[in-house]
């Protein structure tokens, strides 16, 4: 179905061309023709999914006319600053034929130039929360004329804490409008929020990626956790990787990492929550063009960056929700190009990696570690293994051999990682 079969434009048509787009994806597929006929959406999509164009080109095409109010007629809420220049990115990719005008608000930078912004008046607001709430409250927004709402992953602004920022913001919109919401997951929280948002929503749900891409490789070490920097270095180097996604669990240890890392020579830099928004363009800028190596990233912070062709990401730390693990690993092997993915696990991980391996419906390869690490990690308790190492052959069951090149280059995939359990708040706040 190409896509000028949902009921798009000739404006949008073309941008959507321009892009070399030729196919919908399923999330557009389904979602542009029901956000078209005004109805509410309630949409299970992972990013990757081309779920930003899925809401993106209906409003463009709803609010294509322009009203000659200087208020904003639709508002999206994102839970990053990253995902919300990506979304705003997006409005203006597609939009380019279109005279309408959006604005991307989030904190971290200086709010002068947005109070401009909105004087000047706009069609279209992006928004994290926090940021919105600070226009609202000085005055230097009105959203007294929205007629579409998007919460985009929802299910992450929740874990993130914003639930009473999201109901401070509703609380500003006129009753009557059309309600968007995407999530990649159906928790309860989200089911309560959807029940009291959404009119009626056609439910839309696209398979979830619980299993790796077929272009992503995925291997394991079992490593004790003070051997795990000695590793990743070795692994970088002896691989010759040049750009590296590296996932930790807190934001202070990708700062510890990171400096680690580039005490060892290896450029490297950190991005979270913690670090203000020019330092995080910076680092991800110097991370796309090469002069910085390895991207150090919480769960969090990485949620929207969109970096093409990366070949390699290692979980540092298991992250605790096992779907988290899929999303991490997505982020490679992506365009039809190959990708590796390699997870440093510990004894105290290994549960972890189980709930991982669970979710996948199968095992991930185990590689053979290097000698340094080798003798400060004792192997798995499984039987074969003990007699496996008894008989002087690797923790893979294999005859002892020199070092796998290849293994080490990381021929890795996609995964996600941790126990089903629900996020604590301080989890959330340590992303």
């Amino acid at each position: 179905m190409p896509f000028a079969d949902l009921g798009l434009e000739a404006e949008l048509l073309r941008a959507i061309s321009v892009q070399g787009y030729t196919q919908p994806t399923p999330i557009q597929a389904q979602a542009i023709p029901e956000i078209l006929q005004g109805r509410d959406v309630l949409a299970g999509a992972q990013t990757g999914t081309g779920k930003t164009a899925a809401f993106a080109l209906p409003i463009l095409q709803l609010l294509r006319a322009p009203s000659g109010h200087k208020t904003p007629r639709a508002l999206v809420l994102t839970p990053t600053r990253e995902l919300a220049a990506q979304v705003g990115e997006s409005f203006n990719t597609y939009g380019q034929h279109v005279k309408l005008h959006t604005a991307i608000v989030f904190g971290g930078v200086g709010i002068q130039p947005q109070k401009d912004a909105m004087r000047r008046g706009l069609d279209i607001i992006v928004a994290t929360p926090g940021r919105l709430l600070d226009h609202l409250g000085q005055g230097t927004v009105d959203l007294s004329s929205i007629e579409i709402l998007v919460l985009d992953e929802a299910d992450r602004m929740l874990d993130m804490g914003f639930i009473h920022d999201i109901k401070k913001v509703l609380a500003r919109l006129p009753k009557q409008r059309q309600n968007l919401l995407f999530s990649a997951t159906y928790s309860n929280d989200i089911k309560r929020l959807a029940d009291g948002l959404l009119n009626h929503p056609k439910l839309i749900e696209i398979a979830r990626k619980n299993v790796a891409a077929d272009t992503v490789q995925q291997h394991v070490y079992h490593v004790e956790k003070s051997a795990k920097r000695d590793l990743l270095i070795h692994a970088i180097n002896d691989g010759q990787w040049h750009q590296v996604l590296v996932f930790s669990r807190t934001k202070h240890g990708a700062n510890r990492l990171a400096e680690q890392l580039n005490r060892s020579n290896i450029q490297a830099a950190a991005i979270h929550g913690n670090k203000s928004q020019s330092a995080r363009t910076k680092a991800l800028a110097g991370f796309k063009n090469g002069h910085v190596r390895v991207l150090v990233a919480t769960d969090i912070a990485a949620r929207g960056l969109d970096i093409e062709l990366l070949p390699h990401v290692v979980n540092y730390e298991l992250p605790n929700v096992p779907e988290d693990y899929v999303h991490r690993i997505g982020r490679t092997g992506r365009a039809g190009e190959t990708g590796a993915a390699i997870s440093l696990v510990s004894r105290d991980e290994r549960k972890l990696l189980q709930d991982i391996q669970r979710l996948l419906k199968r095992e991930l390869p185990v590689l053979p570690l290097p000698e340094f690490a080798r003798s400060a990690t004792p192997e798995p308790s499984k039987p074969q293994q003990r007699k496996a190492n008894n008989s002087g052959r690797s923790h893979n069951g294999q005859p002892g051999q020199p070092r796998n090149r290849n293994a080490a280059n990381g021929n890795v995939a996609e995964g996600t990682g941790g126990q089903r359990k629900r996020r604590s708040p301080n989890r959330s706040r340590a992303a």
